[in-house]
This record gives C-alpha cells, structure tokens and sequence, in this order.
C-alpha cells in the first residue's frame, strides 16, 4: 500500500518545465530515496509534494487523499514532515526552543499571555525525548546558530521529526558536512525514521544505498527509472544518466 502517490505532476517557471508527468508511489514504511543530476527537478518535486509549490497539472495523495492544493501547515499536521536542502533552524533560538515549537505546532497549541509554556509539563517532556533520541542533549541550551554546521543539520532532522510525521522527507540532510559528521547523520536518520515512511533526495551514493530500500532516478525533470539499489547500480540508462556527474 502506497502512502503518497504524484499522478502526472507537473510543474514550471515561466514556460521552462521542470517535471513532466511525474508518477512516484511511496510505500508504507519504506526508505526511498530520489536522486539525479543537478537540476533535474529534486528539490522542486519536493516543494510541490508538501505545498510549497502548486503543481500546474497532476495531483498529489497523501494516505489516498488528494492534496495538491494544501499549503504546508495543512500537510504538516496530517502527518507529513519536511527538512529542507538550507538549514532552516531559528538561530537565536535555543536547540529546546527549536524542537518545542514543532511539536506546539502538531498539537496546534498557539502562544498565550495566560498560560506559560514551562507550564505545559507534557509539551517539556516530550521535547526532551526528541533531543535525547537525536543526541542533542548537551547543546539543549545553546542557540542553534552556536551550533556546528553539522548540529545544525541535526537539529533540523529533529525538528522534522518533532511532528511525530508518518511520512518525513529529508532534502539532501548530509550536504556541505564532514565525512565523520554524515556518518554520525546516517545512523541518526535510521534510528529517527524507525518504523515511519522516509524520502530522501541526497547526491551522496553511499549514504544513498546505505539506507534506501528503493531508488527513483529523476532526470529532466521525468522519472528514468526505479527500483532497488542493485537494480539501479546496474541499469544502463541511469549510468548514462550520471555520466560525468557521480559514480553509482
């Protein structure tokens, strides 16, 4: 059973098109991971798919539901999450204050004068759980543009996650870090993704077959191809595909 399906989407700027007739099919409960050469269309898939973008033809479901023209917010609280390719933390915000303000947002729990949010106890508790699951325990009280670039990456993983998502869609989550800091990215991706459904767009191949149970090649915009990593590895288009660009 497919959580989240594209029917022919298709999207453009200024008559140039970016994807054409783009059919993806998400299963429940697996690691997928989209990859192609730049300016193939990822990140624009990805910003139609939770409602950044509307798509100009074609449909988006989520759980069977058509959601194409939801905006962000809406998608978030049925149980999609997003990161995003440029770190999006809040950073005179504390790392604590970064992950409460997610999961405020799933409970739909707005400010209010009368009611202080040290006071909501289970909004605290459930806060530091999500820390501790990402291992930013130790950096909970410091603004998140203190942070290394790779707590950075970290801490909007967690964020992601904070919205306790059936469905989290990580945009390139191991760019512009270290090798030692994507491995530490990789495991905290396994661990934060257990038994939910994950997307990941990422140009990193070994972090790619480490973690994707199926792979869909996005070229000019259109799907050239999908299937496991082995079935990938070895299809001939796919090598032409990223001739020039990555190994696979």
């Amino acid at each position: 059973m497919n959580i989240l399906e594209t029917k022919d989407l298709t999207f453009g700027y200024s008559g140039h098109k970016v994807l054409e007739s783009v059919n993806l099919e998400i299963r429940i409960g697996e690691r997928h991971a989209v990859i192609g050469p730049n300016g193939a269309g990822k990140t624009t898939l990805f910003n139609v798919i939770t409602g950044t973008y509307s798509p100009e033809t074609g449909r988006v479901l989520f759980r069977g539901q058509d959601v194409s023209s939801l905006p962000p917010y809406k998608l978030n609280r049925l149980g999609m999450g997003r990161s995003f390719q440029i770190t999006s933390t809040f950073a005179k915000q504390t790392v604590f204050q970064n992950v409460r303000m997610g999961i405020l947002s799933k409970r739909g729990i707005r400010f209010n004068m009368l009611k202080r949010l040290d006071k909501l106890e289970n909004i605290t508790q459930e806060t530091l759980k999500v820390i501790k699951q990402s291992n930013l325990e130790g950096q909970k009280d410091i603004p998140a543009g203190l942070l290394s670039y790779g707590k950075n990456r970290a801490l909007e993983i967690c964020m992601a996650m904070s919205t306790n998502p059936e469905l989290v869609m990580l945009d390139e989550p191991t760019a512009g870090i270290s090798k030692d800091e994507t491995t530490l990215i990789v495991e905290l991706i396994r661990k934060l993704t257990e038994d939910k459904t994950m997307v990941i767009i990422e140009h990193d191949m070994d972090v790619v077959f480490s973690l994707a149970d199926r792979i869909t090649v996005l070229h000019h915009g259109e799907i050239l191809a999908c299937g496991t990593p082995q079935e990938i590895q070895n299809n001939p288009a796919v090598k032409d595909a990223y001739l020039g660009e990555t190994e696979i």
